[in-house]
């Protein structure tokens, strides 16, 4: 394969795929890992994708949320193991709040039937939870995104004002050192942010395709989450990093 020809394939599968890893594309493309790694720091100077911790990032609708089932389909494994993590965090008879991301979704599907309140205003999140007759289900309203079936704008807005909860779960689109926790959708983000100003806890959930990426809008600093669940292909030493300045405790998968 010329290089040309690697190059065009990897911009192909990175925007197919919407994130994938320098190893998977190492073995797709029959050459080695260094040699990616160049390849892929020359598409982000071209601007044809994003470099990321361990791989890269499609920039395809950047700006706009990508679609529910896009996002499902996309590193399926580590959502599913972040979110059994974070379930871990919850105990009967707590009050939480779900956002709207393919990693809360993950959450209402493990969770166990279990006297809990859960708040969200994703509506894939209310019809998981529908069949668990223990979970008492609040949707916020508002206005439906159909992209990402969620809802959004000032009635949902409103609606968050009237709760509070112990613990907040939420993922984004981008996790970075310095503009902290973005998102490519900014009516998204005013609802998130509103999430996290009810929590009395607040848990980012973030795979490792989400670090390094900044995304259209902010949507909180590093200084109101507290804790942080990622896989082990997030690198370590941005983890201590973040953990060190700002006393977030982190976990990471496979880590011992």
């Amino acid at each position: 394969m010329l290089a040309a020809e690697r190059l065009q394939k990897i911009i192909q599968l990175v925007n197919e795929r919407g994130s994938i890893r320098v190893a998977e594309l190492s073995q797709l493309c029959g050459v080695t890992e260094e040699t990616i790694r160049r390849d892929l720091d020359k598409l982000e100077d071209e601007g044809k994708l994003v470099r990321s911790h361990g791989g890269a990032i499609s920039i395809q609708d950047q700006a706009n949320e990508i679609p529910f089932f896009v996002r499902e389909a996309t590193n399926t494994e580590e959502k599913r193991r972040i979110a059994q993590e974070a379930i871990k965090r919850i105990e009967p008879g707590d009050r939480i709040i779900l956002d709207a991301s393919t990693t809360a979704w993950w959450m209402a599907r493990l969770l166990p039937d279990i006297p809990l309140t859960v708040l969200t205003n994703s509506v894939k999140v209310v019809l998981e939870l529908s069949t668990k007759e223990k979970i008492q289900t609040i949707s916020t309203g508002g206005l439906l995104q159909p992209s990402s079936l969620s809802y959004v704008g000032p009635l949902t807005e409103r609606s968050l004002e009237s709760y509070h909860v112990d613990k907040m779960f939420l993922s984004c689109k981008g996790v970075h050192l310095d503009q902290a926790i973005t998102e490519s959708n900014e009516l998204q983000a005013i609802v998130k942010r509103k999430m996290i100003a009810r929590a009395d806890t607040v848990y980012l959930l973030a795979d490792y395709s989400k670090f390094g990426l900044r995304s259209f809008t902010r949507v909180a600093p590093w200084e109101d989450i507290d804790y942080l669940i990622t896989d082990e292909a997030t690198d370590p030493e941005l983890l201590n990093q973040i953990s060190e300045r700002w006393s977030i405790s982190v976990t990471r998968l496979g880590s011992g």
